[in-house]
């Protein structure tokens, strides 16, 4: 659904934007690369092996890497977040659309201190309503997280839209509070296959530059 025709009817009375974090808007591919790594160390299991196993996984829209362990009858090692890092371009973009008057928030699943990681990677600046479950005590796919975040930016969701790279965290709640949804194709959520009416987005994007061609 790359085809941006008729997008001035599809989003014409979008004011507010929010966005997942995680592959989203951060670069996550070298935490992954660290827990394949720390995951199959010390077993006979090839790194190869298990990379192909999670993105089998991964196209059956599961999460990969969980599987994969379980799979494997291994431990899932912790997430390296000091390996986390923005998109080339995730800046940029979001400097560009508030230039051109939208309203950013972010509604993510993240553990505590969200806005801080925001403002240390020079983010924070752009959002004007930040969500995160270890904050809020909820989590996605709730829907109840994007509820609240309709009423901390006090708009309607016809005037909002989601962007983010798990179908089944991002656009499938955001839908069912009657949110537009855009579905970034990035990480191990951009394997998956939008299957059921409830997981279509309105757009399929595969770099958040796309963005600018709808907005």
């Amino acid at each position: 659904m790359k085809d941006f025709m008729g997008k001035g009817t599809a989003f014409r009375d979008i004011k507010w934007i929010f966005f997942d974090i995680g592959s989203t808007l951060i670069d996550e591919s070298e935490c992954y690369k660290l827990r394949y790594r720390e995951a199959v160390a010390g077993t006979s299991i090839s790194l190869d092996d298990f990379e192909k196993k999670v993105i089998e996984f991964s196209k059956q829209n599961l999460k990969g890497d969980h599987e994969a362990v379980k799979y494997y009858g291994i431990e899932l090692p912790p997430w390296h977040k000091e390996a986390e890092k923005p998109y080339g371009n995730t800046e940029s973009v979001l400097k560009q659309l508030t230039v051109k008057g939208y309203h950013l928030g972010v509604i993510a699943n993240q553990s505590p201190g969200t806005k801080d990681r925001l403002s240390s990677w020079g983010l924070l600046k752009y959002f004007d309503v930040v969500l995160a479950s270890a904050e809020e005590g909820i989590s996605k796919s709730d829907s109840e997280i994007f509820i609240r975040a309709l009423t901390a930016a006090k708009c309607f969701p016809v005037n909002v839209v989601m962007i983010g790279d798990r179908l089944d965290n991002d656009i499938v709640p955001a839908k069912k509070v009657g949110m537009k949804t855009v579905w970034i194709k990035q990480g191990l959520g951009g394997l998956a296959s939008a299957i059921h009416k409830n997981e279509q987005a309105d757009f399929e994007i595969e770099d958040l530059s796309e963005l600018l061609n709808i907005f």
